[in-house]
């Protein structure tokens, strides 16, 4: 209305959770089942949000980790503020009129396209071989930016990181330890980063960070997000997207009462690991380092 736009181009808003119909006379010949069909959250971080096992009143933070890290609060109302636009958080409508406030982060990403890279010359490469080279590799060698435009682009990524390393006076990694070591390190200080800066609009703290999705099986970059953070990591559930489609099926069908009951069976029925790392003395120093280097990038 306030842009003048005729209301009859526009179809009506379906709600996650609202019940549309039934399964179709074929699929009732197919299966045998006559069911209703909901509508669910139109988007995979808005299923896998429904699902983070959080509890009523919790003050917390999520990231749903995956190619992209979706970092971000639930809130009751969306923030419009100037606030909110200078540090990039934007609003989405979640379940039961909730909003998902959050900035995307670039999560594996990196780690991913360096592996493939790599892959291409000797085969497959075991991720607990990798670990293990990351754990020996030098700690806090050197960091990028892992929002840097140069890393969106896909190809290349091994030299990228090395291009950008020395173009901010760090010393390019050699090893595949080293590599990996970087990327990890650098997106656990960019969590950090966005939290602290989440923290200061909102004007509260956020004492735990919940993490969702295929990066929960990362171990290295959990412990490194709570010793860079200084929070505590709860880390699960991995398949939180096809999780939190089904907890909205089984509102919109009243198996369930409400979110917070969905969210405490997630709870129930999924193994949630605990991070919570008392010996982060070095990491709040390097997280100065970071911070001038990303804050020296950007004025630039």
């Amino acid at each position: 209305k306030r842009l003048g736009l005729p209301e009859r181009i526009f179809l009506p808003v379906i709600r996650p959770g609202q019940i549309l119909g039934e399964t179709t006379e074929a699929i009732r010949d197919e299966t045998g089942m006559k069911l209703p069909v909901a509508a669910v959250c139109g988007h995979d971080t808005g299923s896998a949000v429904l699902a983070i096992p959080m509890e009523r009143g919790e003050r917390c933070a999520y990231i749903s980790c995956g190619t992209w890290s979706l970092l971000g609060v639930e809130l009751d109302a969306p923030r419009t503020d100037d606030a909110a636009y200078a540090i990039e958080y934007t609003n989405e409508g979640g379940f039961g009129g909730t909003i998902r406030f959050l900035k995307n982060i670039m999560g594996l990403w990196i780690y991913q396209e360096v592996k493939r890279e790599l892959e291409k010359g000797t085969g497959s490469i075991d991720y607990a071989v990798l670990d293990a080279e990351v754990a020996a590799a030098p700690a806090f060698a050197r960091f990028i930016d892992p929002d840097a435009a140069a890393f969106f682009e896909k190809g290349n990524m091994i030299g990228k990181i090395r291009d950008y390393c020395t173009a901010t006076g760090q010393s390019a990694p050699e090893t595949r330890g080293e590599i990996f070591r970087c990327v990890l390190e650098s997106l656990a200080m960019k969590y950090r980063y966005a939290v602290e800066q989440l923290e200061a609009m909102l004007g509260y703290a956020l004492p735990v960070i919940r993490v969702v999705g295929g990066g929960c099986k990362d171990k290295l970059l959990m412990d490194y997000t709570a010793r860079a953070t200084g929070r505590r990591v709860l880390a699960g559930p991995v398949e939180a997207t096809a999780i939190g489609n089904i907890c909205a099926q089984l509102i919109a069908t009243g198996e369930v009462a409400d979110v917070w009951q969905a969210r405490s069976l997630v709870s129930a029925s999924f193994g949630v690991e605990d991070y919570t790392v008392s010996d982060r003395a070095e990491w709040d120093e390097q997280y100065r380092r970071f911070l001038n280097l990303i804050e020296k990038k950007t004025e630039e």
